[in-house]
């Protein structure tokens, strides 16, 4: 049978079993990062963005496919987490707007969605890098749109869809160095291709294979969603205190009075509250917000016709009811600082010694869990400031920050921090009496000027950089490139800091993670002494996983 169309609930269908098919898959795409650090980040970042934007078309109940598309890109916007899932949120954004009003889409819609996803993923990325996800997703968006001029068939069209994307995926060595070194294709690539496989299976009617593991990263997402709601929300924190929802069936006598225009409606609604969502087509308009004050947000809809359903919630209610508070009283929101800042860390020890050093709120989140631009935004309205600085502390929650900026209300910047020592080296230059702005600058500036060294282990066997590294042996990285290995931690250590240390440096800050021992750090610390006589050593317990040692050089 040919299917010429797809309508909404097939799309959602497509949608979930991609989410399942890359579920299925995290452990493998993680596999195929290039860095045999034990982060584990690609599959797992790009699962549980999915499974966030899977979930929003989950609790839509049934929609266009227009709405299907906004409900999941809403969900992969405020669930993305690391790079590989920002930009996975950035491409089912593009997706979304190329379909906005459709209520159902063959090939050519499917292939100029595809198309704008690309759009707006590049314009996002500030350095795009050919051989990774981005090539991926614009490789097959230029063919998808070839294929669809002759494409009455949406499995036929998929199918070529699905090929061209592995085409494009097996061509990544070729285009990012680093790959054909390792011998691997780029894993944010193959995380896309897994998707499109998944879209695939749904339009033909296959199930995919079962697998334990769909459970346990279920429940990984829901453990994490749950300690987000505990870390950062009390009843006192709700702004906006009213869900409201309502859908508008469009008047021509009042739109000839106010004649409706979406972009001046979003813009009038969102200076009323936040959470908003407008979808319209030509017949009516659907809002959720939100408000304070929900009559207002009803007032601006009723302009435009008449309700055909509504719906006001009091969240503060619902919230006290979930924690068992029900006898609390909403307060009013207290009165924003001046100036915050918001730290991404791994490790008890490492947060305390951020916060003294002036972090606001410290994100717990690393190699493992990279913070999603949802918990990001939580810590922003947690930190309740009118001008806040951002510190990720890691290349790979960067973007997530940026876009949680974005989102977030008031004067929000990044400082672009890299590791834990440049974020230390950052807040040391903050400077309260300067201006955002200044700030901003003066910390990038003072991040640069810092050294970084990690001791962490090999999870795989592999040759990188002329550098053969076995399975369980210690790792020494010098600013992210892997400068030593050996199966004695020691010895890795006296390498790295060979390597780290010039005649420019004057302290060195030993954080110490938790795997290793009081007497190991103290004969590291001897062996600086002894070395490196002009050198000053300060040791603090930072508890961080993964890595035994993090040194910061100054």
């Amino acid at each position: 049978m040919v299917v010429s169309k797809i309508e909404g609930t097939k799309f959602a269908e497509m949608i979930l079993l991609g989410a399942n098919h890359l579920t299925n898959n995290a452990n493998m795409i993680d596999a195929l990062n290039v860095f045999p650090v034990p982060d584990g980040d690609t599959g797992t970042n790009m699962n549980l963005s999915m499974t966030s934007g899977a979930n929003e078309v989950k609790n839509l109940s049934k929609g266009t496919v227009s709405e299907v598309a906004e409900a999941f890109a809403k969900g992969l916007l405020m669930g993305a987490r690391g790079n590989s899932g920002v930009i996975l949120s950035q491409l089912f954004r593009g997706f979304s707007k190329g379909l906005n009003g459709a209520k159902e889409i063959g090939p050519v819609e499917f292939a100029a969605a595809l198309q704008g996803g690309v759009s707006t993923a590049y314009k996002a990325v500030i350095k795009p890098v050919e051989g990774t996800i981005l090539t991926v997703a614009k490789d097959t968006a230029n063919q998808a749109e070839k294929i669809a001029n002759s494409a009455n068939d949406m499995v036929d069209f998929m199918e070529k869809v699905v090929i061209e994307s592995k085409k494009s995926l097996a061509h990544t060595p070729e285009l990012l160095p680093v790959l054909k070194e390792v011998g691997v294709v780029d894993s944010g690539g193959q995380g896309l291709v897994i998707i499109y496989e998944g879209f695939l299976a749904s339009l033909k009617g296959e199930a995919l294979p079962e697998s334990n593991e769909t459970v346990q990263m279920d429940d990984m997402v829901n453990a994490e969603h749950h300690k987000s709601a505990q870390d950062f929300m009390s009843t006192e924190d709700i702004e906006f205190g009213y869900c409201t929802e309502f859908m508008v069936k469009f008047e021509s006598d009042k739109l000839e009075e106010h004649p409706y225009d979406e972009e001046v409606f979003r813009q009038e609604l969102s200076e009323l509250g936040d959470s908003l969502l407008v979808v319209s087509d030509d017949e009516v308009v659907k809002v959720h917000v939100h408000v304070e004050y929900p009559g207002q947000a009803l007032n601006l809809g009723q302009r435009f016709g008449s309700f055909i359903s509504l719906k006001v919630e009091n969240m503060r209610e619902q919230h006290t009811s979930i924690v068992g508070n029900k006898n609390e009283s909403p307060k009013k929101p207290a009165e924003k600082q001046d100036f915050a800042i918001v730290s991404v860390a791994m490790g008890d020890g490492i947060e305390e010694l951020l916060k003294s050093l002036g972090a606001t709120v410290v994100l717990q989140g690393g190699q493992t869990m990279n913070p999603s631009t949802q918990d990001i935004t939580k810590a922003i309205e947690k930190a309740n400031a009118k001008k806040t600085i951002i510190l990720p502390n890691n290349k790979n929650i960067i973007m997530a920050a940026e876009q949680a900026a974005e989102l977030s209300e008031g004067e929000v910047v990044v400082v672009p921090s890299k590791t834990i020592p440049q974020g230390m080296s950052a807040l040391l230059a903050f400077r309260p009496e300067e201006t955002l702005q200044t700030n901003k600058e003066n910390m990038i500036e003072a991040s640069s000027l810092v050294k970084t060294g990690q001791i962490t282990y090999a999870v795989r066997d592999t040759q990188i950089d002329g550098l053969t590294i076995e399975n369980g042996n210690f790792m020494g990285l010098a600013d992210g490139k892997i400068k030593a290995t050996d199966p004695d931690k020691m010895q890795v250590a006296k390498q790295l800091i060979a390597e780290l240390i010039t005649d420019d440096e004057e302290i060195i800050t030993i954080l110490q993670g938790e795997d290793a021992s009081d007497e190991e750090t103290s004969g590291i610390v001897e062996y600086i002494e002894n070395e490196y006589e002009d050198i000053e050593v300060e040791v603090h317990k930072g508890n961080q996983p993964i890595y035994s040692y993090i040194f910061s050089l100054e």
